[in-house]
């Protein structure tokens, strides 16, 4: 069993930055690949990125590239998201996420295990 718990949330101005932080539990954490997803009002909810269990992988959304930044460090069981030039279409509920094997899914029912989620808005 894997719980998951995400915090940094909040508001931000266009081309700021925000770093999201996830913190597990359980001990086979480290053996999971850790995903970030988030989910616009009245949209779907979408991956923004993935990274394997030995952070050696990882897996961007288009929107996403160049600008965020996924990691993980097993001594600490906690993934983080590193959110730069953020913009106004960013706003959105971001929600931690585990799954189980060696690959980077992009769908949401492909992963076992999801935080509450936390609010980033971005002002324009």
């Amino acid at each position: 069993q894997v719980q998951l718990v995400e915090s940094g949330g909040g508001v931000v101005q266009a081309g700021g930055s925000l770093r999201l932080s996830c913190a597990a539990s359980g001990r086979t954490f480290n053996m999971y690949t850790m995903g970030w997803f988030r989910q616009a009002p009245g949209k779907e909810r979408e991956l923004v990125a993935a990274i394997n269990w030995s952070g050696s992988r990882t897996l961007y959304a288009e929107s996403v590239k160049g600008r965020f930044t996924i990691s993980r460090t097993s001594a600490k069981n906690t993934g983080y998201l590193q959110m730069n030039s953020m913009k106004a279409e960013a706003t959105a509920v971001y929600y931690c996420t585990a799954a189980r094997g060696a690959a980077l899914p992009a769908k949401a029912y492909e992963y076992d295990y999801w935080g509450q989620g936390t609010q980033v808005t971005v002002s324009s």
